[in-house]
């Protein structure tokens, strides 16, 4: 297009197997100027044959592109087990996850039981200690089955009281 404006001379459209050999986007046909072929002509047989070409062409293409994508479907088989098995096991951290934070969430409650129940233990523990009486000087297992038996006659001779 020489200053802007057309030339007068068609453009050649592209055929699809030129745009794939040259990488190239097809160019669409500008119309001549002449009579229009009718439906009654029959098509010239070179026109024919180059259609039945791109035919052929284009069926080429579409095989070698199914077998690319046989190829792809075949190749992201083993991508896509490994991803369900990410999947199964991001599942199992969220789950182990959310067991560990609901634990979590009752330690504060538990560690104040832990503190009272030490305090309790503590003090219990003292007060069994305050009122146990030890005697020294008495030989171990001197007293037999019967302990308070062995003590009656005993204690009132050792502090001088009568009971």
């Amino acid at each position: 297009m020489p200053n802007g404006k057309l030339s007068g001379k068609p453009s050649r459209q592209l055929l699809f197997s030129e745009a794939i050999t040259q990488s190239k986007p097809m160019k669409t046909q500008m119309a001549t100027p002449g009579p229009m072929p009718t439906p009654t002509d029959p098509p010239a047989p070179e026109a024919t044959e180059r259609i039945l070409q791109e035919i052929a062409s284009v069926g080429r293409h579409l095989k070698a592109t199914d077998q690319k994508i046989t190829d792809l479907t075949i190749a992201s088989s083993p991508i896509c087990a490994d991803i369900a098995g990410f999947k199964d096991t991001a599942d199992s951290l969220d789950q182990r996850l959310t067991t560990v934070e609901d634990q979590m969430a009752i330690l504060p409650d538990q560690e104040i039981e832990l503190r009272s129940l030490r305090a309790k233990v503590t003090d219990l523990e003292d007060r069994s200690c305050r009122d146990n009486i030890r005697l020294f000087g008495i030989p171990e297992r001197k007293e037999g089955p019967d302990t308070k038996a062995f003590l009656q006659p005993l204690l009132p001779d050792l502090f001088g009281i009568e009971f």
